[in-house]
């Protein structure tokens, strides 16, 4: 509906998990979005937590790193069409080695109006950070904090070198875009206001993950609300 009430503005997923979408299917939705907007298609991917993941979607976690590696070299060379496409990795193998023996690569079958389309790869951890300044056009952080650049810096420039070291060619935050979650509630009493961001803040912190393995309770304590997210979490864990 969006796409199809603009002429210029840019379309994207937000976040789709990795693990609820193989490569193929994402990179096909991508390729008919592109083409249906000539061009304005972006495409955000994620790991997801293993609570989400292997509690409703029934997919081993894995390494969320190396998936992400491996899905976004997959899309690309979808999308390029240079060759039938075959991956054997350590989460992905197509052809599949333990089918019926029938499968063959394959090439998308519709032209994509683009090439290379955007990639975003949402991360909150260090080194999926890094992975996302490594090999992605763009970072989706969530609950980004302008005062922590510092530290989210370095991560990125620790994926900036290694994408400099591998192409032979300069990348760095002029040619990587950075498109945080804002959420955002208009009103005259702020109050009011921020009551309405807390319950959503409070799910992800307490509820989005398992006692120890919950990214977002962690960013809470880098931020240095250890003792609020520790609070939080008890209300869900209870």
């Amino acid at each position: 509906w969006l796409a199809a009430k603009t002429e210029k503005i840019n379309v994207g997923t937000a976040i789709m998990q990795m693990t609820a979408r193989v490569p193929a299917m994402t990179a096909m939705t991508a390729a008919t979005v592109d083409l249906l907007t000539q061009g304005r298609m972006l495409v955000g991917i994620g790991a997801s937590g293993p609570q989400v993941v292997e509690g409703w979607h029934g997919v081993p976690y894995g390494k969320p790193v190396t998936r992400a590696r491996e899905y976004v070299e997959i899309m690309r060379k979808i999308w390029k069409r240079e060759a039938p496409l075959e991956h054997h990795g350590e989460h992905y193998d197509i052809p599949c080695k333990d089918g019926s023996g029938l499968g063959k690569p394959l090439k998308l079958i519709s032209h994509p109006f683009r090439d290379s389309i955007p990639i975003y790869l949402a991360a909150v951890g260090p080194k999926n950070v890094a992975l996302s300044a490594e090999i992605a056009d763009g970072w989706l952080p969530i609950f980004f904090s302008p005062e922590r650049v510092p530290v989210y810096r370095e991560w990125l420039d620790e994926g900036f070198g290694k994408a400099a070291a591998n192409s032979g060619s300069a990348k760095d935050l002029t040619n990587f875009d950075i498109a945080p979650t804002v959420h955002i509630v208009m009103g005259d009493d702020v109050n009011a206001c921020r009551n309405q961001i807390k319950p959503n803040l409070a799910l992800y912190i307490g509820g989005m993950g398992a006692k120890g393995k919950n990214f977002y309770y962690d960013i809470a304590c880098r931020y240095g609300y250890e003792e609020a997210a520790e609070k939080i979490q008890g209300f869900y864990l209870t």
